[in-house]
């Protein structure tokens, strides 16, 4: 069987960042050009292949040298490198010159002409997404501790969706759907105190928490796709977000 292709996240910078996750094997001889030193690698036509085959997870910046836009990113990406090679779930920084290397950046999509800038341009931030990228579609939770430690781990940057006795399975292809917008999870074992705290008082829950914002909401179902995800799209933002509708049609873009 042909494996799949690895995934992609484009940033419309002036110049494109491309994420790629890979799954192919290595030979020995290759593997030994990179160690997961935490500095931001140079790929080029003769590295690049090996270099995504090299590592489980590569964040790779076609950058050109006369972008200003590249360039301020540079050192900030500089930083995130030394924290992201640390994580659980290291992640690889790297960087090819597209305008020297055309063809290789035009084999990756990579185009002179995007000029809108979106996207994380600040090393916390870029750490931030790309730890969100790599984790887990759905992350099952088994006691009271590591439902306090995943949602401490989450941070404040995303909702955070906990099933609480909600099968995985029920809620995962939406997490794959929305995985660059929330966390996802279930929880099967949990006490009193926590139905308290995550303030709901019956299962099958979906309970959605804006933890910048100290705000919990509990979902009873119907547990059907379509109102799982209309709960969902409308939890993206908490109830006392300003232009709630305005925000719920642009993370759905």
């Amino acid at each position: 069987m042909v494996p799949s292709p690895p995934p992609t996240i484009h940033f419309s910078f002036p110049l494109k960042l491309l994420f790629l996750f890979s799954l192919s094997l290595v030979s020995p001889a290759s593997a030994n050009q990179f160690t997961l030193s935490g500095d931001v690698l140079e790929l080029n036509d003769s590295n690049f292949d090996a270099a995504i085959s090299n590592f489980n997870f590569i964040f790779v910046d076609f950058y050109a040298p006369w972008c200003g836009h590249c360039n301020r990113l540079a050192p900030e990406l500089e930083k995130a490198a030394h924290i992201l090679a640390g994580l659980k779930q290291p992640i690889v920084v790297a960087k090819v010159d597209a305008d020297k290397y055309k063809k290789l950046a035009s084999k990756h999509g990579i185009k002179y002409s995007s000029m809108d800038i979106h996207g994380p341009r600040k090393s916390d931030v870029l750490v931030r997404f790309l730890t969100k990228f790599v984790a887990l579609d759905v992350t099952v939770l088994s006691s009271d501790s590591s439902i306090r430690g995943f949602i401490e781990a989450a941070g404040s940057d995303f909702p955070v969706f906990i099933g609480f006795r909600l099968n995985e399975s029920m809620i995962l292809d939406l997490a794959i759907k929305y995985k660059k917008k929330a966390w996802f999870s279930v929880a099967k074992d949990f006490s009193h105190e926590i139905m308290a705290v995550y303030k709901f008082d019956k299962v099958p829950a979906l309970v959605a928490i804006h933890p910048a914002y100290n705000e919990l909401s509990p979902f009873y179902g119907p547990f059907k796709e379509k109102f799982l995800e209309d709960y969902i799209k409308q939890s993206f933002a908490p109830t006392n977000f300003t232009h709630k509708s305005r925000f719920i049609e642009i993370i759905e873009r």
